[in-house]
């Protein structure tokens, strides 16, 4: 275990968590000595092909996610989180941006740039327009970054980063993949540190045999 020192980040604008993830990933790959490479996905695709809803979806869960996010972002050393103008929305734009860079220090900066436009109180990223000017403010070129996330190319290139994260297990983002191992949100960056130091304690075996467990209930209306 831990033979690898790569570590693949699925994100979506839309998640605070993922937000706070971005900060603590890129910390821990530097700690660790560890590549990154981050693949924008839509997160809606994701909970369709699973059949499931998002937090800000379950009423219940609206709340409570924002104040636990909130806190994690301060424990994290982030501004703080101040909600985009409106949740959920569309992050579609922003995330076609990011395909549209190939050197990964600007695209590295092009993500911080829209997650603080997101969830730094900076009047979110929904629009192309905005996507433009948050890219110059960040010392990018806007201008043909917005260009160039209209065009079909951005549009293959997120689903087919979609497609990725649907093969290798992905449910929600945050996750993060390392030698084949999946870890998922924020709070898993601790395991995730483990199993690239060769410490992860989790026994194969006892994996297999929770993965085989008959199921002895059923859920009403689940069937």
């Amino acid at each position: 275990m831990g033979s690898s020192r790569h570590i693949d980040f699925y994100f979506d604008f839309i998640s605070p968590y993922a937000y706070v993830a971005w900060a603590e990933v890129q910390r821990l790959a530097t700690q660790q000595g560890c590549t990154l490479h981050a693949y924008p996905v839509l997160f809606a695709a994701l909970l369709n092909a699973h059949g499931t809803k998002g937090p800000a979806e379950v009423p219940a869960k609206r709340v409570y996610v924002f104040k636990d996010a909130f806190r994690k972002a301060h424990l994290a050393g982030l501004p703080p989180l101040t909600p985009p103008p409106g949740h959920p929305f569309n992050p579609l734009h922003a995330l076609r941006a990011v395909t549209t860079l190939t050197n990964a220090e600007e695209q590295a900066s092009l993500i911080t740039a829209l997650y603080r436009a997101t969830w730094a109180g900076g009047g979110g990223v929904e629009t192309l327009e905005r996507v433009r000017d948050v890219a110059n403010e960040a010392g990018l070129a806007g201008e043909e970054i917005a260009t160039r996330a209209a065009g079909q190319a951005a549009k293959d290139a997120v689903r087919a980063n979609t497609e990725r994260a649907l093969e290798n297990g992905a449910f929600g983002v945050p996750t993060l993949i390392h030698d084949g191992e999946l870890f998922w949100g924020v709070d898993s960056l601790p395991h995730l540190a483990e199993r690239i130091a060769g410490k992860d304690p989790l026994p194969e075996d006892l994996v297999a045999r929770w993965a085989s467990l008959p199921a002895s209930a059923v859920r009403p209306g689940s069937t």
